[in-house]
């Protein structure tokens, strides 16, 4: 099992992400997670920095800590050819220790420079060609390629890791969990129902997941905080996968309440609520989980996971009866 920090780069920026990698380092978090968007989910959030300088930069602040791509869209904004050049070089820098993570991503950052959106069915296709794709570039042979989607012409990458990254599929859905158990190495979904049929379909590599959490010691505050910036998270349906636009996913979170918020995340300051919370995760199957603090305290929030929240986990954790409760 092991315990990670998940940074935003919706909400912050880089020098914030930078901060909050080595507060988790120091405070026991053992890798760190990162988002990759052109636009944030909402106004409120008001940041969105290219991925890959940050994890270059990363490489040299916390180079102790593995960092996984939680998840990047190689099939419309960004040519596969090229992400798996980014990638290869992600890998170098942090000598080994980078996780690939890709989905089918969403219209808000894919839409960008004009190409359509596809429909599920050929975002599913062109995500398992892109994978195929980007494994035969880190071969480091020189690779034609002519797909239904992608093509390489005399494509070779120079600068490779000793080992090919490992590419982690999300799922969000039954079809994407069925690409992930046939073609990946590992699995990010937010659903345990999905962990279980991506076991079920012979799924076997490693199970990731990510959580927020919004601690402040006055929890009504904690609770409105994660609501500004985070009720989008809580939109029915694909409207987060379909949507064009921050103000329209913004608006389409007008249906979700405050209450809900509460109840989808862990608030406030209570170390056990906290460790409920991933105890939870753990028992659902999940091999690693990332926290993500969404709040403004980060001084609480790392004092409390570097003192009374990752220890408790590293011994056992409380198992207590209630570690549903949020």
């Amino acid at each position: 099992m092991k315990i990670g920090y998940s940074l935003s780069a919706e909400q912050f920026s880089p020098s914030e992400l930078l901060d909050q990698a080595r507060r988790a380092r120091d405070a026991g978090f053992e890798a760190l997670a990162i988002s990759d968007h052109y636009h944030p989910w909402n106004e409120a959030q008001g940041n969105s920095a290219f991925v890959w300088s940050i994890i270059g930069a990363l490489s040299q602040s916390t180079p102790e800590l593995p960092v996984s791509t939680m998840v990047t869209c190689p099939i419309v904004r960004i040519n596969p050819v090229i992400l798996a050049q980014a990638a290869a070089t992600a890998a170098v820098l942090l000598n080994g220790n980078f996780v690939f993570g890709v989905g089918t991503g969403e219209n808000l950052n894919e839409h960008v420079w004009g190409a359509p959106w596809p429909p599920a069915t050929e975002r599913i296709a062109r995500l398992r060609e892109a994978i195929d794709l980007m494994r035969l570039l880190w071969t480091g042979e020189n690779i034609d390629f002519d797909g239904d989607y992608y093509r390489a012409v005399n494509a070779r990458i120079y600068t490779l890791p000793d080992e090919p990254p490992p590419v982690y599929v999300s799922g969000l859905a039954p079809l994407s969990t069925e690409l992930a158990a046939d073609v990946a190495d590992g699995f990010v979904t937010f659903s345990p129902e999905l962990l279980t049929q991506y076991r079920r379909s012979g799924g076997r590599g490693v199970a990731q997941t990510a959580m927020k959490v919004c601690f402040d010691v006055d929890e009504v505050q904690a609770v409105g905080d994660a609501y500004r910036l985070w009720a989008t998270e809580l939109n029915p349906g694909q409207l987060n996968r379909e949507l064009a636009q921050p103000r329209h996913i913004e608006s389409a979170a007008s249906m979700v309440t405050p209450e809900m918020v509460a109840e989808h995340f862990t608030c406030g300051s209570d170390p056990d609520r906290h460790v409920a919370a991933i105890e939870e995760r753990i028992d659902a199957g999940y091999d690693e989980i990332y926290v993500q603090q969404v709040g403004a305290d980060m001084d609480g929030f790392f004092n409390l996971y570097g003192s009374r929240v990752l220890p408790v986990l590293r011994t056992g954790g409380t198992r207590r009866s209630e570690s549903s409760h949020r």
